[in-house]
C-alpha cells in the first residue's frame, strides 16, 4: 500500500520530554469487546497504524472501537483535503464503505474519528499532507448526522486543535470513538442483506501534560439519537491558571463534558491513567439526555469559527 512505510501509528512516548516521563498507552477493551477485535494483515496486535494515529476495529460492527492520535500543535501545516475515501486493504472485510454511505436513507456523513487536521503536522508540508490523506480510510469513519459532524462535534474538534493545541503549540494525545452497544438503533435500510446498528453516542478523551510534569485528561460525549430518529434514518427503539484553563473554554461544557469514568462505563473501554480534574455529579440518565443534540438548534453558519458554543470546560 502506498505510504505504508510512513504509517508508524500512535507513539506512546509522544509526550515524554525533560519534565514528563510517562508513556500514554492504548485504551484497553473490556470483556464485551475483547473477543471482537478485527485482525489486521501483518500486525499481531490488531492495531491499524497510519501517520500520527492508530485505529482498533470491531470485527462484528465494522466501526472503530477507538482511534488514538498524537497532535503536535507546533508542527501543524496547511494541507489540501484528500480527493476521496477508500477501504484499507489490511482490514478490508472489517469496514463499511460506500455501500453504506450511498444506501437509501443514508442521510449522514462519513464522520472522521481522528480528525484530518489533528494529524496534519510534520517536519515538512509534504509529510503533513500525507498524514492528512491517511485519515480518509473507511476504517476511520463512523456514520454521523451532518448536524453533529459539521456543527457541534466539529466545534469540539476545532476547539481542541485550534484554540488550545495549535495556538499554544502543545503536544497532546487524543482518543476518539463511538459507544458500540447492542442497543444501538438499526439503520432503516439493509446493506448487503445485513442490518447495521448505527452508533448514537460519541466520546473524546484528551490527555495532555502540564508544567508540573504530570499528565491530565478530560472527556466529552455527544449523542445523535434525536437527529437520526427524527430524520427517519434509524428505527426508534424503546427507551433504555492560564494553564489550568487548558481545554476548559469550550461553551456548553457543562452539558458535553463528562467524567472519564462514565465514558469507560458506557463504552466498556479503559483509558490510560492521568489526573482527572473534572467532577460531574449528574446521573447517567441525565447525562445521556443532556448530551443528545437538539435537531431544533439554530442552523450552522459557515462564517462562524465554531458552529455552536460550549462553555465551562474544567481542566
Amino acid at each position: 500500500m502506498e505510504n505504508e512505510k510512513l504509517y508508524q501509528g500512535f507513539k506512546h512516548d509522544f509526550l515524554v520530554d525533560e519534565t514528563v516521563n510517562e508513556n500514554v498507552a492504548f485504551p484497553i477493551l473490556g470483556t464485551k469487546h475483547k473477543n471482537d477485535v478485527a485482525p489486521v494483515d501483518g500486525n499481531d496486535i490488531s492495531i491499524v497504524n497510519y501517520m500520527n494515529y492508530s485505529v482498533q476495529l470491531s470485527a462484528s460492527r465494522k466501526f472503530p472501537f477507538f482511534t488514538a492520535s498524537n497532535i503536535d500543535g507546533g508542527l501543524f501545516k496547511k494541507a489540501n483535503r484528500a480527493p476521496s475515501w477508500k477501504k484499507d486493504e489490511r482490514v478490508k472485510a472489517y469496514q463499511w464503505g460506500q455501500e453504506l454511505y450511498s444506501a437509501d436513507k443514508s442521510d449522514f456523513d462519513k464522520g472522521h474519528m481522528t480528525k484530518r487536521e489533528d494529524v496534519q503536522w510534520g517536519e515538512t508540508p509534504g509529510l503533513a499532507q500525507k498524514a492528512a490523506d491517511s485519515t480518509f480510510f473507511y476504517s476511520n469513519a463512523v456514520p454521523q448526522h451532518k448536524e453533529l459532524n459539521q456543527q457541534i462535534w466539529k466545534s469540539l474538534e476545532d476547539y481542541v486543535l485550534h484554540t488550545e493545541t495549535r495556538k499554544k503549540s502543545l503536544k497532546v494525545c487524543v482518543f476518539t470513538g463511538p459507544v458500540l452497544t447492542k442497543n444501538d438503533p438499526p439503520f432503516v435500510t439493509t446493506v448487503k442483506d445485513e442490518t447495521i446498528l448505527i452508533p448514537i453516542v460519541f466520546w473524546k478523551v484528551v490527555v495532555f501534560p502540564k508544567e508540573d510534569g504530570k499528565l491530565y485528561r478530560v472527556g466529552f460525549m455527544m449523542s445523535q439519537k434525536k437527529l437520526l430518529t427524527e430524520n427517519g434514518i434509524v428505527e426508534e427503539l424503546e427507551a433504555a491558571t492560564a494553564e489550568d484553563e487548558l481545554f476548559m473554554q469550550f461553551d456548553d461544557a457543562a452539558t458535553y463534558q463528562v467524567n472519564i469514568s462514565l465514558i469507560e462505563q458506557l463504552s466498556d473501554i479503559k483509558f490510560p491513567k492521568a489526573i482527572d480534574t473534572y467532577k460531574d455529579e449528574r446521573s447517567v440518565k441525565l447525562v445521556l439526555k443532556e448530551i443528545d443534540i437538539d435537531p431544533d438548534l439554530e442552523s450552522f453558519s459557515i462564517e462562524q469559527t465554531l458552529g455552536f458554543s460550549i462553555s465551562n470546560i474544567v481542566l
